[in-house]
């Protein structure tokens, strides 16, 4: 097919929507930059290139007409998911199975037992003077993920992706709950 120099080519359709209005969304460039690395090292098949925790600790600068967040976030997820299920089949063909859920059971405990402590003294705080996250929010959410952990309650990684917290006067130390949120999805991700 040929085309007259008048005709033109549409462009390419963009991989996400736009924010509307005035919100701010993710940055189109880091997105697309992301997405090319993420779509080569997982096409590379080499172990280690891009890791699931790595996906999981990604962020972009908030900018206007940018992507809209949530769709961004949620194929961030599903890429997470297949370099977790990935780093589980290659971790298993080395090691074992049985290695395997023994690591996965070992961090699993570790989480429930700092999920099952006494409520309001589950994490460090932060200086009066300074803002954490919201106590009573991090508790319940922890309450949550505790029986999911002991008694296979439902919860999904997307819902633990997506926690968000308020902020307090000498809340929860941020860092500490945001690290045991991302040791709960590696173990839901390492259970498949």
């Amino acid at each position: 097919m040929t085309t007259s120099p008048d005709s033109e080519v549409a462009p390419a359709a963009a991989p996400f929507p736009d924010v509307v209005g005035r919100q701010k969304g993710y940055e189109k460039r880091a997105v697309d930059a992301f997405l090319a690395r993420a779509r080569e090292a997982f096409e590379a098949d080499e172990p280690g290139t891009l890791r699931s925790a790595e996906v999981r600790a990604t962020a972009f600068p908030l900018v206007r007409r940018g992507y809209a967040i949530a769709p961004v976030d949620a194929a961030l997820g599903r890429i997470e998911d297949a370099f977790a299920a990935r780093e589980r089949e290659q971790a298993m063909s080395r090691r074992g199975a049985r290695a395997w859920v023994a690591e996965s059971r070992e961090t699993a405990q570790t989480v429930l037992d700092r999920l099952t402590r006494p409520r309001g003294r589950r994490f460090a705080r932060v200086n009066v003077l300074r803002y954490g996250y919201r106590i009573d929010e991090v508790d319940l959410v922890a309450d949550k993920l505790a029986r999911y952990i002991a008694s296979g309650d439902p919860v999904t990684p997307e819902q633990v992706r997506a926690v968000a917290f308020r902020m307090q006067r000498g809340g929860y130390h941020e860092v500490q709950v945001d690290a045991v949120l991302d040791a709960v999805v590696e173990v839901m991700l390492a259970v498949g």
